[in-house]
């Protein structure tokens, strides 16, 4: 099998780190790929061109973060995977409230990445006061215990505050929030973490 990631999409961290965790690097290459990019290595296997893109023995492309964990948990023992279930329903709303986090991030920062006049300054307001309302909501799963296991929503939410300390830097995620930053400064040293940081991004 070969996943296709981007280095700077927090979307494909999580799955890098994924494999990491869940010790496939003998089953599944890991390979860089430009985005939108009509000469992309990643368009004969996945015309929507997003990562991250798994693709799997037969050719058959699994694209988006949760299908794409839900196959590598698939690769090991029921105890050792990531995706919370329904039996630990506050893990898995943490895992949506990131990932839905993200999103707005991504859009937030895509806007910032536009010529200052073709900036909507409406959309960047909505995503600035949606990400700290989101912010802290985590904040108090993190302060509550939800966040205890290394699982998707871990991983997930490691990767999420580690696009906003190197490439949304505008976003001062860290303030008042010290269970978010106690966590976040903890996970540095794990292998997964340390073998997945993003490039930094441009100032802002």
């Amino acid at each position: 099998m070969k996943l296709f990631h981007a280095p700077g999409s927090p979307y494909s961290r999580i799955t890098r780190m994924a494999v990491i965790e869940l010790d496939l690097q003998d089953r599944v290459a890991v390979e860089e790929a430009t985005l939108r990019d009509p000469a992309s290595v990643l368009l004969p296997f996945n015309p929507v061109g997003r990562v991250p893109s798994l693709v799997l023995a037969d050719g058959t492309t699994i694209t988006e973060t949760t299908p794409v964990l839900m196959m590598l948990d698939a690769l090991v023992p029921p105890e050792r995977r990531l995706l919370p279930g329904a039996d630990r329903p506050r893990a898995l709303a943490a895992y949506g409230r990131v990932l839905g986090m993200m999103d707005g991030i991504a859009v937030w920062n895509r806007e910032l990445r536009r010529p200052e006049h073709e900036r909507s300054p409406g959309v960047i307001a909505l995503e600035a006061l949606r990400a700290v309302r989101v912010a802290d909501a985590l904040e108090r799963d993190a302060a509550t215990g939800v966040f205890t296991q290394r699982d998707a929503a871990w991983f997930a939410l490691v990767s999420l505050l580690g696009y906003c300390e190197r490439r949304h830097t505008i976003f001062a995620w860290r303030l008042a929030r010290p269970a978010l930053a106690a966590l976040f400064d903890a996970a540095q040293s794990r292998p997964s973490v340390a073998q997945t940081v993003p490039p930094a991004g441009p100032a802002r």
